[in-house]
């Protein structure tokens, strides 16, 4: 888990700077919540932490409002003391002269945005939450199909790049070829895309690099989808016994989840592309409910008690 700067944070958000010290791009936040310090401000500071965005809206800058200067001054001081990364304040609320004072005193950037502080505190929860989360890079594939993300896994040589780009070609889209970077995003969630370099790019063998976006127009390609279901291509092997009905369930685990996923043997005459869509819809069925293989069972021994 990389920590994120502020400057990357500022830039996201297009985040006013009302003051700053030459700290922004030495600031890493590595915390993926932020604070509103209201009780901090009362003088409470008990379970407080000082790694945290501090964000003031309205009710602090009210209560701030009712304050004496000398207290307030006492008040803010107390907070940034505590090493606090930054002050973010939301609604273009004007920062007090205190405020500014103990910013300089302790050189902690005063970042402003025209947000409401629930919209803005819940955007950059979700934004820390992406870019904290642990990661890992897998050599696969990871293509959107009917809506679910897909992620390709073989060995080289195998397949892979060119499956996806028969899926693209009827109307898919690919997020990343040949290396995905992979985010648990929470605990029954991952989150794929591509390393900026090679975003929208596919390698083929005998062609080259080809641009997917500069191809089949930008509905072709996407920046990042959740990773919802594994394909894994290995070369057929005459020796070795594929599943037929579909009624034992694989997983694949990825960064401690497990994933359902499916293994298909590659051999010339199958159309992989055609094959990924339909596991795709099948997989969407199972979510739904309905599983052929269980129906089949039923058919032919009765429903299952």
């Amino acid at each position: 888990m990389a920590p994120v700067s502020l400057q990357s944070i500022v830039k996201e958000f297009e985040l006013e700077v009302v003051a700053e010290y030459g700290n922004l791009e030495e600031i890493r936040i590595s915390v993926a919540d932020v604070t509103r310090p209201g009780l901090q401000l009362a003088g409470y500071f008990d379970h407080f932490g000082p790694d945290r965005i501090q964000v003031l809206g309205n009710m602090e800058t009210a209560f701030l409002d009712r304050m004496e200067s000398k207290e307030r001054y006492e008040r803010i001081d107390a907070l940034f003391s505590r090493g606090i990364p930054c002050l973010v304040l939301t609604r273009n609320h004007e920062a007090h002269p205190e405020l500014i004072e103990c910013s300089q005193k302790y050189s902690t950037p005063v970042l402003r945005t025209h947000l409401p502080t629930s919209d803005f505190t819940s955007a950059i929860v979700k934004y820390l939450n992406v870019e904290l989360a642990p990661r890992m890079s897998m050599h696969g594939v990871l293509i959107e199909v009917y809506g679910e993300g897909i992620l390709i896994l073989g060995e080289s040589g195998v397949g892979k790049s060119e499956t996806a780009l028969e899926v693209v070609k009827r109307g898919h889209r690919l997020i990343a070829d040949d290396l995905v970077e992979v985010r648990r995003v929470s605990d029954t969630t991952l989150l794929g895309r591509a390393p900026e370099i090679i975003r929208h790019l596919i390698e083929i063998r005998g062609i080259g690099i080809l641009d997917v976006k500069e191809l089949y127009g930008v509905s072709s390609v996407k920046m990042q989808e959740n990773i919802n279901f594994v394909i894994n291509l290995e070369l057929w092997d005459e020796k070795k016994t594929y599943e037929r009905l579909g009624i034992n369930e694989e997983t694949t685990p990825v960064l401690g989840i497990d994933v359902p996923s499916i293994t298909i043997p590659v051999r010339p005459g199958r159309n992989l592309a055609i094959i990924v869509e339909v596991a795709a819809i099948n997989f969407r069925q199972k979510k739904m409910g309905y599983n052929a293989a269980k129906a089949l069972t039923d058919r032919v021994f009765g429903p299952s008690t």
